[in-house]
């Protein structure tokens, strides 16, 4: 079988534009829309042990499919000097994703160097971390050890026949809850866990879901199946509206509505009536949240990306390995994010069917999500 790579409408794009003037990182950047930037997330492997049929199919990412040699990948020192950077311009918070990203060997060490880093008025960041939990039980102590935070699981079904179907790779239920579990008990929280949820796959699964977890240290997230890459064959049929997750769930444990924890944050919040806890629905779909979004992606190997949706990146990793000073590439950085007016979500729910769409879009196993 012939190899297959990610589709990339420009391979290995030259690097962004260097400003005549290196202006100095106020810590308040904004893009044409008036975003700010607050949030960066590092996706340190493009490699993968489950094959969820939302994001790395197994016809698509078979026992043939080329990833990225190690020598592509950024090293945790240029990752964190770019983070630095990013930190200087406002970041507060970093995510660590994938593929999956407790694959990355040795990840602990990249976790002790960003922990280090500090805001320019002194503030430690916040760093997270998503991982589909198959190694988090193995994982978790010398994560919290090295400085992560919380981390964020994914868990797609209760059932393990559906969760099977899901992940593709016959990972049991038990051993993510005994991820998650263990997270806990190193004080990795609040632990977040996302159902990404699929119509006619597993949407049976939303109430069991919603019933296990509620009264739980836990919080639980809907996300609506997105039309992220080329690769999952999305089909906005297959999309179940937030509303509908909100109705099957308060039908049998009544919501209410809560206020947001920050602004620009990704789910709407709900807490059972009876003090039950609360879950989160995140409507990318439904309803964009484009207009809030104050997030940038780092691929693997250097490039970054300024929209989930983006079919181009800007490569960093040519200017980190050309010896460009910090100056040179904060300013770039600066000047590119100036420009952002990405929105892809909300001119898809304007203007398409949900059919119609570009077919060049990076992989979310390349950017993570």
């Amino acid at each position: 079988m012939a190899e297959k790579t990610i589709m990339l409408s420009d391979g290995r794009a030259p690097p962004p534009a260097i400003p005549a003037r290196l202006d100095a990182p106020t810590g308040l950047l904004a893009d044409a829309l008036g975003r700010p930037l607050h949030d960066l997330r590092i996706s340190v492997t493009d490699r993968c042990n489950f094959r969820c049929v939302y994001c790395m199919p197994k016809e698509v990412f078979d026992k043939d499919y080329a990833y990225l040699p190690h020598a592509s990948l950024l090293s945790f020192e240029e990752i964190t000097r770019v983070a630095s950077l990013f930190v200087a311009h406002g970041v507060e918070k970093l995510r660590l994703t994938g593929g999956e990203p407790l694959l990355r060997k040795n990840l602990e060490r990249l976790v002790g160097m960003l922990s280090a880093l500090r805001t320019p008025g002194g503030k430690a960041l916040d760093i997270t971390l998503t991982t589909n939990g198959s190694l988090l039980a193995k994982k978790a102590q010398s994560l919290k050890d090295a400085g992560l935070n919380r981390v964020t699981v994914s868990l797609d079904a209760l059932d393990d026949a559906t969760f099977k179907r899901m992940n593709d790779v016959d990972f049991a239920v038990a051993d993510v809850l005994a991820g998650i579990d263990a997270a806990h008990a190193a004080g990795l929280g609040p632990i977040k866990v996302n159902m990404v949820v699929k119509a006619g796959m597993n949407d049976q699964e939303i109430v069991p879901m919603a019933r296990h977890f509620k009264g739980s240290p836990y919080i639980l997230r809907f996300i609506e199946y997105m039309d992220v890459g080329a690769s999952n064959g999305w089909n906005l049929a297959e999309v179940i509206p937030s509303a509908e997750v909100a109705r099957r769930i308060s039908a049998e444990m009544p919501l209410l509505p809560l206020q947001a924890n920050y602004n620009g944050e990704t789910a709407a919040r709900w807490r059972y009536a009876d003090g039950g806890g609360e879950i989160g629905l995140i409507s990318s779909v439904t309803q964009a949240f484009c207009k809030d979004c104050s997030r940038a992606r780092l691929s693997t190997e250097g490039k970054l990306f300024t929209c989930l949706f983006a079919t181009r990146g800007h490569d960093l990793r040519a200017l980190l390995r050309d010896g460009r000073s910090d100056a040179e590439i904060s300013a770039a950085i600066g000047a590119l994010w100036q420009v952002r007016a990405d929105r892809y979500s909300e001119t898809r729910t304007m203007n398409t069917s949900g059919k119609e769409r570009p077919e060049k879009r990076v992989e979310m196993s390349y950017i993570g999500g």
